[in-house]
């Protein structure tokens, strides 16, 4: 007959498997394409109310640049955060395992939106009206291709219509980008 001791000890242990947290070390993280401040918060910190944090902690000017292969330091200074955790009914008598679940960081692939901001702040930091003495606006646009319209509107419409024709998509773009400086 199984005691009421080991019975109370396994459920026990199996309630703490439930409600375990994590606690997370500081770390280096390598930036992947399509990451930005806020998801990695969210990865690190379960939220993204961390991102000025990332930011002074690794002297970023600019919260919406950061870089494919960049080393970022997470200090996460011993908060912990909860992890889903998968338990397993036993019987009282047997050994109790626990039975991590991992869990897949999440991550943001390279959207078309994404490559497209990460491309609008290389060229102007993401500003409208910035120059260069010749091209202009967020995406530094041959002004030929605008027309005289340099509304946001316009500036956003003729570089999707570049893009498209000259690279199929925005993700193409940012990687010629980022072989040659420029797209």
């Amino acid at each position: 007959m199984k005691s009421l001791k080991t019975l109370i000890l396994g459920s026990t242990f199996a309630l703490g498997l439930l409600f375990s947290t994590t606690v997370l070390a500081d770390s280096v993280y390598t930036v992947k394409s399509g990451d930005t401040l806020s998801s990695i918060s969210v990865e690190f910190f379960g939220s993204n109310n961390n991102v000025e944090k990332i930011a002074k902690d690794n002297d970023i000017k600019n919260i919406h640049m950061i870089f494919p292969g960049q080393e970022l330091k997470i200090i996460t200074d011993g908060k912990t955060t909860t992890a889903p955790v998968e338990t397993t009914t036993v019987a009282a008598s047997e050994p109790v395992q626990e039975t991590k679940q991992e869990v897949a960081a999440p991550s943001a692939p390279a959207t078309t939106s994404s490559a497209k901001e990460w491309i609008a702040q290389r060229e102007s930091g993401g500003d409208y009206n910035a120059t260069n003495g010749y091209h202009i606006g967020r995406y530094q646009l041959d002004p030929s291709y605008l027309n005289g319209d340099y509304s946001p509107a316009n500036q956003e419409k003729v570089a999707d219509e570049y893009v498209a024709g000259r690279y199929g998509s925005w993700e193409n773009a940012q990687a010629f980008w980022m072989n040659n400086g420029w797209y």
